[in-house]
C-alpha cells in the first residue's frame, strides 16, 4: 500500500496566486479613518468606522505573511498616521524575521512630529501625498487640514534619515495637472522622487493620461528619458524616467496596465484580504483570528483567495465601481 502523499506546509513560500505570480509585497490598512477629505478618496458619506485591529493583530497578520515570504510591508489608510498606536504598530512589523521593508503611504500633516519615531521604530520608506503647491487648490482637493504644516512634515521627514522618500500626486485635469512641472522641481530639490498617479475610478474628477503628462513635462523643458534600471524588486508598479534632478515615476492603472507583473497583496481596514484593488476574491483575516484559527488556517484561506485572484484589474468594465470600495477602504 502506498504511503499517503504528505500535504505542503501552507506557511512556506512561495505565495502565488492563480496566475503563478509570486506575491512579495502587502499592503496593510491600518484604518479607513482621515484626517482629510480628498475628492477622489473619500466620498461625503464615508464615515469611516473604529479602528477593527490592535497592533498585535496586525503583527499576527503580518507574521503570516512574512513566513509565506512576504518581505515588503506597506502600511496605508486613510490616513495611518492618526492612530495613536502606529509607532507600536510600525515596530513591531519591522522586528518581524524575514522583513525587509516597512513603508508608510502618509499625507504628512502628522509629520513634523513623528518623522523622527518612526523612523527609529524601522520604517525606511515614505510615500508622501501631495497634489499641490497651492494652498487654494490644496483646500479645494482636501476640504481641510494646514497645508503649512503638510509642507513642514515633509521637510521633516527629509531631515530623518529615510531610505526612500516619494511624492505621490494623483493629477486631475484642470484642477492640479498644470503643477507637474512645479512638483517636480520642489522634490528634486529635497532628494524626493515625485510619482505622477493616474486617477482611478474611485471618486471624482477627471483623469490625465500618462502618455499626455509625460508630453507636458518634456513640454516645458524637462528632460526625460526612460530609465532602463527600473524593475527592480521594489519598483512597485511605477514606471520610471530619469530627469536632469533625479528620477520621476508615473503609475498608469488605467492607460498601461500593469497587472502582469503584480507581486501585491492587500489587507484592507477591515482586516479582510482581497486579493486585487479591484477585484472580489477576499478572506475575513479578522474575523478568522477573533475566532481561533491557526497560523497554518490563515495561511490556507490567504491561499484560497489568491487562487481566486484575476489576471488583471476591472476598472474600465461597465459597472465596475459596484463592487470597489472607496480608497480609504481599502488602502490603495
Amino acid at each position: 500500500m502506498m504511503p499517503a502523499p504528505q500535504q505542503r506546509d501552507p506557511l512556506l513560500p512561495p505565495l502565488q496566486d492563480a496566475q503563478g505570480r509570486t506575491m512579495t509585497y502587502l499592503r496593510l490598512s491600518v484604518t479607513d479613518r482621515c484626517n482629510f477629505r480628498c475628492s477622489y478618496c473619500s466620498p461625503a458619506s464615508w464615515g469611516g468606522k473604529k479602528d477593527l485591529l490592535s497592533p498585535e493583530e496586525f503583527e499576527r497578520i503580518a507574521s503570516v505573511f512574512a513566513r509565506m515570504g512576504i518581505r515588503r510591508v506597506r502600511l496605508t489608510g486613510g490616513e495611518p498616521l492618526i492612530r495613536p498606536d502606529i509607532v507600536d504598530i510600525v515596530r513591531r512589523i519591522a522586528a518581524l524575521p524575514g522583513m525587509e521593508q516597512v513603508a508608510i503611504t502618509t499625507n504628512a500633516s502628522h509629520l513634523e512630529r513623528l518623522a523622527v519615531p518612526l523612523r527609529e521604530a524601522g520604517a525606511n520608506q515614505l510615500n508622501i501625498s501631495l497634489d499641490t503647491l497651492s494652498e487654494a487648490t490644496f483646500r479645494s482637493i482636501s476640504k481641510q487640514g494646514d497645508f503649512a504644516s503638510i509642507l513642514r512634515g515633509i521637510d521633516a521627514a527629509v531631515g530623518a534619515g529615510y531610505a526612500a522618500l516619494k511624492l505621490n500626486v494623483v493629477t486631475m485635469r484642470g484642477v492640479n495637472d498644470a503643477e507637474a512641472p512645479a512638483l517636480v522641481a520642489y522634490a528634486h530639490a529635497r532628494g524626493i522622487t515625485p510619482r505622477f498617479i493616474e486617477l482611478m475610478p474611485f471618486g471624482q474628477g477627471t483623469p490625465v493620461p500618462t502618455a499626455e503628462l509625460v508630453e507636458r513635462l518634456q513640454a516645458s523643458g524637462l528632460s526625460l528619458v526612460p530609465d532602463d534600471e527600473q524593475h527592480g524588486a521594489t519598483a512597485g508598479p511605477a514606471a520610471y524616467w530619469r530627469a536632469p534632478g533625479g528620477r520621476v515615476g508615473f503609475i498608469s492603472p488605467l492607460t498601461q496596465n500593469f497587472c502582469g507583473g503584480c507581486n501585491r497583496v492587500r489587507v484592507a481596514s477591515n482586516g479582510d484580504l482581497r486579493s486585487c484593488l479591484g477585484g472580489r476574491a477576499q478572506a475575513p483575516l479578522h474575523a478568522l483570528i477573533r475566532g481561533g484559527a491557526t497560523d497554518a488556517e490563515l495561511a490556507l484561506a490567504i491561499r484560497a483567495a489568491l487562487g481566486e485572484k484575476p489576471e488583471g484589474h476591472r476598472f474600465t468594465e461597465p459597472g465596475a465601481g459596484a463592487y470597489l470600495l472607496p480608497m480609504m477602504g481599502i488602502g490603495g
